[in-house]
């Protein structure tokens, strides 16, 4: 029995051997590497979202935000922020108070990403509406990984919703249908 078992270990040994030396040896001679841009460009097609109808505007959409709805999108970001007055910071900064502030100043010595604090200027609801819409469009380089919100209603429910979080800015009113 132990004959029998030290080949059958030496076997498993040796072919976990020679399985490793030839994950490292392909490793050298086949390298992967990621395309800049997946897929292939069709010329003459606009991408979505590039042309047509752009839906309502972000002070229409503000105008009629739903607060409620706005908490509940903001489950999103509660994993790495929070929004207590005093709060502290997590993975994210607490969110207290955040709309009409400056851009990457404060939040009790927050470490923010040297491309976020480049940007300047205060979250505007334009600027937090860009931001929630795509962190790395909005600051190449940033230290956030979240991909975005890509529903503008969302986005505004939000808005308005961190907006009720110690702000309190006047939201804009509703643009006239043209």
């Amino acid at each position: 029995m132990g004959d029998r078992f030290n080949t059958v270990a030496g076997w498993a040994l040796f072919a976990g051997i020679i399985a490793l030396g030839g994950a490292i040896v392909s490793s050298k001679y086949f390298e992967d590497e990621r395309p800049e841009h997946m897929g292939y460009a069709i010329e003459g097609v606009e991408a979505e979202g590039e042309a047509g109808d752009t839906g309502p505007s972000l002070n229409t959409l503000l105008a009629s935000a739903d607060v409620a709805a706005g908490e509940k999108v903001f489950a999103k970001c509660a994993a790495c922020h929070t929004v207590n007055q005093g709060g502290a910071n997590g993975i994210g900064p607490n969110l207290w108070s955040t709309v009409g502030e400056p851009i990457a100043v404060g939040k009790a010595g927050f470490a923010f990403s040297d491309a976020l604090k480049s940007k300047g200027g205060e979250w505007t609801f334009e600027a937090m509406d860009h931001w929630l819409k795509s962190p790395r469009e909005f600051a190449p380089g940033t230290k956030m990984t979240f991909a975005g919100l890509g529903n503008p209603a969302d986005r505004a429910n939000l808005i308005a919703w961190l907006n009720t979080q110690g702000s309190n800015l006047p939201l804009p009113a509703a643009d006239p249908e043209p």
